[in-house]
């Protein structure tokens, strides 16, 4: 069984999220748009596109697994963890100077993709796929966090990018 499987088969309780969606694929920031004519506007980035897919997709799934799903509403909770890609080999540019460096360090992905702009894509696809009402229904963030593949930290993916998102509702 798969840390997927895991997580979809995990009896529930009232510490258990309502909803687990893990998603596979390339996270990508909802960014500015540009006006078209007539009074039309497109998504400035072309990588926007297919995380939004990615997210509504891997949504759609986690719904089917609950019986009668109807989208939530009122107050909810949220935890976001989003793995971005594995870490690269190189130095990072911000790295202090005169501090030691090697390539066998850990450090977290303080580099684009902008993280309030990361959730803003993957909240409206959340919106799209019927997970919530409404995007306006997060009171809280439990965590919202971005690593790099493989980091040992709770719900980043061991390999590849992606993200986990766990919802609770609140009462």
């Amino acid at each position: 069984m798969s840390l997927i499987d895991d997580i979809a088969q995990a009896p529930r309780d009232v510490h258990l999220p309502d909803i687990t969606i893990v998603v596979r694929g390339t996270p990508a920031p909802q960014g500015s748009k540009r006006h078209v004519g007539g009074g039309r506007m497109i998504e400035m980035s072309r990588k926007v596109k297919p995380w939004r897919q990615d997210v509504k997709a891997a949504a759609i799934e986690a719904i089917d697994a609950h019986i009668d799903w109807t989208p939530l509403d009122g107050p909810l909770s949220v935890a976001m963890t989003i793995t971005v890609r594995e870490q690269p080999a190189s130095r990072p540019t911000w790295w202090p100077k005169g501090i030691r460096w090697s390539k066998s360090l850990r450090w977290r992905p303080a580099s684009t993709p902008d993280l309030s702009k990361l959730l803003r894509s993957t909240e409206d696809a959340l919106t799209d796929a019927g997970v919530w009402r409404d995007d306006a229904r997060v009171v809280e963030y439990r965590r919202l966090a971005k690593y790099y593949a493989g980091d040992q930290a709770a719900d980043v993916l061991p390999h590849g990018a992606g993200a986990v998102i766990r919802i609770w509702r609140l009462t």
